[in-house]
Formats: structure tokens, sequence, C-alpha cells
């Protein structure tokens, strides 16, 4: 279809244009000199070229014969409804966060290790554009009543954008003298944007109309939120209770949460930290023998931190494993391990053994998000390709999230099939984060229904959950600014799960082909595979 291609392309073009930081992370290099376009004559031009070329796509009738033409064509308009109503509704441009993420990201983007070269003038002509990209942003803020966590995020951004700009930027490997006066006069301007930024009391919530559309449009989901919910509630309790009943049987003298405490106390050496996450990494690839084809071909290299980013990365969405630029992936990837700080104690307990294993190796490495993102990069979609690249924010692509977080999550329990692989004492912690997943839904819902206010769910989260405190406000107010994000992991995994059971085909053979579609909807995804069983296809 070739109509169908050429309107894939064009929105590309129109999402590099109007996303250029998005699409640095998804490698479409073009836009890499510039931030994005703000104010309000960006805004109301975004909206124009989204609805007209909504219209266009809407308006001429299409019957695509392939899988990957029918997820193209879908998420296609999806994108373009999805983006169009949040350009009308809750325009990213009118959070403050939007701006410091970024110009943080315009740059980082851009300095993270591919398999091309640092594109210095690039980063020069970004450094240079930071301080009209910031002036403009304040003068689309002030007239707005902002949530006050919104403002608090972005101001701790600014903190470290700031030493990104003044300590972290000299010692990247390929500084250069020319980005040393630029990069002063942008953290300048990065100290005068967050002073003038103004609390408010403005509600977070998007409402639930505007959920149940995200649920809708972008997610693929078949049921309303009061559904979903209900789902997520009976899940809860159930987890809930299957948790005091695991420790039970482990030990009766101790909760469920003192020996997750204890776990915490079983990590490595500080000198061993980086060959921990290595062969785990190695025994996740073996263990799934069987169960599903990992990305042998495609490598996982464990590094720390580098220099250059250690006082920027706390306070920003600086991820331990990034997606590569699937347009430029070359033959690996780099997972980065965080440095240890002041408080070695504190370090090591969050590198204990379970935890490396669990979140480490096996959801964002091995198995989980580094084989799904090898096996997306050679889908018949192209946009499924993109989708779900780790940009700024989030993934390029809220449709993509099902499937991203929702197969992640599933592949750590997937290894409960390989027999050794958790000990017992593991298996309550992944009980655990399923547990924490479902509530993570409910609390979605809840707030952007109107049903929790910010406080409430970071009361639940506190003391029904048991989030660490530290982790709170950062996990809730991230949730308040992007709605339908923290269900999809929950969610996501429950139609993976169901879709199994429904087909019954040899584990590897199910896992291949899920994966094999790039990232979509997961609901999609499962209706092109009962297509595909329906015709015979073992």
């Amino acid at each position: 279809m070739k109509e169908l291609q050429t309107w894939v392309e064009r929105y590309l073009d129109l999402h590099a244009q109007l996303r250029p930081v998005d699409a640095s992370f998804m490698g479409l290099s073009e836009h890499d000199h510039e931030l994005p376009p703000v104010g309000p004559q960006a805004l109301e031009h975004e909206r124009h070229a989204l609805a007209n070329f909504l219209q266009e796509v809407e308006g001429c009738p299409q019957h695509p014969d392939t899988a990957g033409e029918r997820l193209d064509l879908w998420l296609l308009r999806s994108q373009l409804r999805v983006t169009l109503r949040e350009a009308r509704e809750r325009p990213r441009q009118h959070n403050p966060a939007f701006y410091t993420g970024e110009a943080a990201f315009g740059l980082i983007s851009l300095l993270l290790p591919n398999e091309r070269p640092t594109n210095g003038d690039a980063v020069l002509a970004r450094l240079k554009a930071i301080p009209g990209f910031l002036a403009a942003g304040t003068e689309m803020l002030q007239p707005l009543n902002l949530p006050a966590d919104w403002v608090e995020r972005a101001c701790k951004e600014a903190e470290a954008l700031e030493a990104l700009l003044l300590r972290g930027l000299p010692k990247h490997p390929d500084s250069r003298e020319d980005w040393q006066q630029p990069a002063a006069h942008a953290a300048t301007s990065v100290r005068a944007f967050a002073a003038a930024l103004k609390t408010g009391d403005a509600d977070p919530a998007c409402g639930r109309d505007y959920l149940e559309f995200l649920m809708r449009e972008a997610h693929g989901l078949p049921y309303p939120a009061a559904e979903a919910e209900q789902r997520a509630q009976a899940a809860f309790e159930t987890l809930r209770s299957e948790l005091v009943e695991m420790a039970q049987e482990l030990d009766p003298a101790k909760t469920w949460q003192q020996q997750l405490a204890e776990l915490e106390q079983q990590h490595p050496a500080l000198d061993d930290v980086q060959n921990t996450y290595q062969d785990w990494n190695a025994r996740a690839l073996d263990a799934a023998a069987g169960l599903v084809t990992p990305a042998r071909e495609y490598g996982l290299s464990f590094e720390f931190l580098p220099e250059w980013a250690r006082d920027a990365a706390g306070a920003l969405y600086f991820l331990f494993y990034r997606s590569p630029p699937a347009e430029y992936p070359g033959d690996g990837s780099i997972y980065w391990i965080f440095a240890p700080g002041a408080d070695t104690a504190a370090y090591l307990r969050g590198q204990n053994t379970a935890f490396i294993k669990a979140v480490h190796a096996v959801h964002h490495g091995s198995i989980g998000h580094h084989t799904q993102n090898a096996r997306a990069r050679q889908a018949s979609s192209r946009l499924a390709r993109l989708g779900g690249t780790d940009c700024a924010s989030g993934i390029a692509f809220l449709s993509a999230g099902t499937l991203v977080e929702g197969w992640a999550c599933y592949a750590e329990d997937l290894l409960l099939e390989a027999p050794g692989f958790y000990t017992p004492e593991e298996q309550v912690l992944l009980k655990q984060f399923e547990f924490r997943n479902a509530a993570c839904c409910l609390a979605d819902i809840r707030l952007h229904t109107g049903q929790w206010t910010l406080e409430q769910m970071r009361a639940f989260y506190r003391d029904e959950v048991g989030f660490a405190p530290g982790r709170v406000w950062a996990e809730t107010t991230r949730n308040s600014i992007y709605p339908a994000t923290r269900l999809m992991y929950w969610l996501g995994t429950q139609v993976i799960r169901e879709l199994r059971a429904e087909l019954d085909l040899a584990p590897q053979v199910f896992h291949d082909r899920l994966l094999s579609y790039g990232c979509a909807p997961v609901t999609l995804i499962a209706d092109e595979m009962r297509r595909q069983h329906s015709q015979g296809h073992p």
C-alpha cells in the first residue's frame, strides 16, 4: 500500500519537526540541531497540522492486507488522534518539566554512545538554542496555574541540567572548547527559567473521559476505566493475600516485608557489582532456553555510568537501559550501572543480588527490554519498530506501552518456568512486583478519574503498597503528568498471560511470535496472533 507508506513517512517527518529530541533518540537525525518549537504560534501550527493530517487519513478508507500494514494504519491513526487531543487539552508546552527535560535530553540524546560519532556541531546548536527555548517557555507558562509538584519537578531538573552544562559537558570524551561559552549562557538561562516559575494549585488529573480516551485510542484496551479498576482491585487483594501466604510457608516468624528486607542484605562486594550484572544476564539468557529466543546476536555491555552524566542523572529521566536508536542501532547497546555514592551500605542494599537478577538482568536486560527491542527492529510495521524508543520523558509512542512494559514484567515471571533460576525468597520479590503493578494501575485510574488526590495516592503507595519514601514523590508526580502510563504495566502483562492460555502454543513459538510484531498495543498483537492461529499456523 504505497499511500499508507507515504503517510507513515510523512508522519515521521512531522513528528521529528515537532519533537526533534525524540527524533534524535529514534535515530531520525535530520533535526539533531534543533529543540522543539514552542510558543502560542507553534502550538497552533501543531494543532492545525495534526488535524489536517488526521482528516486526510480518516477520509480515505484503507483495507490493509498484511499484519504490518494493519498495525501501521492503526498506529498512525492512534498517534494523530492522541497527539492532537493532547495539543488541544493537555499541551506538553504547559508543563514546566517539559522545558527542562527537553533541554537536558536534547544534549544527552547526542552525547550517549552509539554506533555513530558524537555530532559536536549539533550539540553546539542545541546549546545555543537553550536560552531562547527556555525564554519562550517562561512566556508560555507565565499566565498558567501550574500544579505545584510539576513546578517542583522542573526545579529539580533545572538543577540537574545546570550540573550537566557546567560540570558534565567538560568531562565528556568528545567535549569541545566552543561548547564552553554557550553552555555557560545556557546555565544562566536555566537558573532564570526556574526562578520565574510560579507555583499554583491546579489539579493535575486529566479526568475520566481523557483517561478512557487514552486507554482506548493509545492502548487499544476494549474496556472502560471502571472495569480496569475492578480487575486491578481484585488482583491487588489476591496478590496481597498470596504474599502473606508465601511468606508464612517460608518462615512463619517473619512477614513478607521482613523477608524482602533480608534479601537486601544479600549483595555482591563493592568491587564485584559489575561482574554480578554480567553474570546474571548471561545466566538469564541460558535459563530462557525453550521459552523464548534471546537476542544473543545483539550485545549488551554493562558499564558504570560515565562521569559526565553522574551529577545530572539522579533528578532526570536517566535510565539504566535505554533502547538504542532503531534507525542505526549498531551491534549492541550499553547498560548503565549507577556508581556508588557516599553511603556505600545503602548503595549495596540497592544492588542486592535478587534485584539485580529480576530487574536488571531480566526485566531490562537479557530477555526483557533488550530482546524485545532487538526483535522490534525487525518488525514489518515501520511505526512498531520505532514506538518503544525511550525518549526525553517516556517512550516515543504511548501506544507501545502495553507491549514494552507488559512484556518486561511478564518476562520476570517467565523465568519461574526455568527450574532453579529464582530462589523461593526471590519468588516472594516477584510476587511483590506484581502486587505493586496492580496497585499502580489502581492509583493511575483513581487519580485521573478524580477519586483520589495526589496526596491520597501518595498515602496509598506509602502505607498500603510499601514504596520506599524516596520513590513515592517522584513516582506519583510522574504519573500525574503522564496519565495512562502506570496502568499499562499490569494490564499489558495480563493480556499476554490470557493470550498464552488461549492459544496454547509451544512457549518459544508463542513468545517469539509475540515479539516479532514490534512495539504496538498488545491487544492488537493478540488479534494478529489469533488471526494467524486461525489460519492454521502452529
